[in-house]
């Protein structure tokens, strides 16, 4: 890598370094922001949309990374579930504003298996798995007290914290690259960016203007 000036081969910060894989570059970025970020590093915007086109976007937590791609749960009936089977499309954007860095990432989804879901919903809290079987996520919920009764509810169905089986409606999407893109803050919006496309299955470098 030629460091001048704290610069890379391309010109831009030496943050950006000189990978070839943007995962890895991406592990780099994340391992800094779970140094500096006070809260969730790895909350993500994910944006999807439904089978007529209208986006929508909510944070949500990675919870599985991969040179195949983004990890992250839910269920699989809520809105951005349903959306998902009807367009497998999607978009992240991470933000760590301690670093002022963003990444964006622009790819397709995939179900995990059968195995990573089993394996991360056993690894939650109680309470989370409780609450995983007790909420229709995105339903119209007449008042709090149906939802704290329903937790009630499972709570006996399910009174062993250690054998709590994963709803069949609750797994994992893998969103899988297609792009992803590297930004860094700049004095006067003279920002840095670094894309990444990937093309016949080979990743491309490239600059963009700020």
């Amino acid at each position: 890598m030629n460091q001048k000036n704290g610069k890379n081969s391309l010109g831009i910060d030496i943050c950006f370094e000189d990978l070839g894989n943007p995962i890895e570059l991406f592990k780099k970025w994340f391992t800094k922001a779970k140094e500096t970020e006070i809260n969730d590093p790895n909350a993500v915007a994910i944006a999807t949309a439904n089978k007529n086109h209208q986006p929508n976007v909510r944070m949500v937590l990675l919870k599985g990374l991969s040179d195949r791609g983004f990890v992250f749960y839910t269920n699989l009936n809520s809105k951005k579930g349903t959306e998902l089977k009807e367009n497998q499309k999607a978009s992240m954007c991470f933000h760590w504003k301690s670093l002022r860095r963003q990444v964006r990432v622009l790819g397709i989804v995939e179900e995990v298996s059968q195995k990573e879901a089993d394996d991360y919903f056993n690894s939650r809290p109680y309470k989370n798995r409780i609450g995983a079987w007790a909420s229709t996520q995105s339903k119209i919920l007449d008042s709090r007290e149906t939802f704290l009764n329903k937790i009630k509810e499972f709570e006996k169905k399910y009174p062993n914290e250690s054998n709590v089986p994963r709803p069949p409606h609750w797994s994992g999407w893998r969103v899988i690259p297609k792009e992803i893109e590297f930004w860094l803050d700049g004095e006067g919006r003279i920002h840095e960016r670094l894309n990444y496309k990937k093309n016949n299955g080979q990743w491309l470098k490239e600059l963009l203007y700020p």
